[in-house]
């Protein structure tokens, strides 16, 4: 998927990904039921903070890394229609999913 989107600073963009629509059990969820994803690929890292000296802080993670994300962090953006990503800050990334 390609972008438009440059982030600023310490800022990501992510695709969150979203849960599965059924429980174990077979039961379909229906929408007001799924709680809000906490998961999402990287697709745009910006540059990173910049120091009291003029250097920039380095950001850890990557595009296309997975991520877990604060449940209710970032600010939703609707991209060409129904493509729906969030811009969070660094911080609001708690961990990396690794293979």
């Amino acid at each position: 998927m390609s972008i438009n989107l440059r982030p600023l600073n310490d800022r990501v963009i992510v695709k969150p990904l979203e849960q599965e629509e059924m429980t174990a059990s077979g039961i379909v969820l229906p929408e007001t039921a799924k709680e809000k994803p906490q998961k999402g690929q990287v697709l745009a890292v910006g540059p990173g903070s910049l120091k009291d000296d003029g250097t920039r802080s380095p950001i850890d993670v990557k595009e296309d890394d997975v991520v877990i994300f604060a449940k209710y962090a970032g600010t939703e953006f609707k991209l060409d229609g129904d493509n729906k990503v969030l811009i969070l800050r660094q911080s609001d990334i708690l961990a990396i999913l690794e293979d």
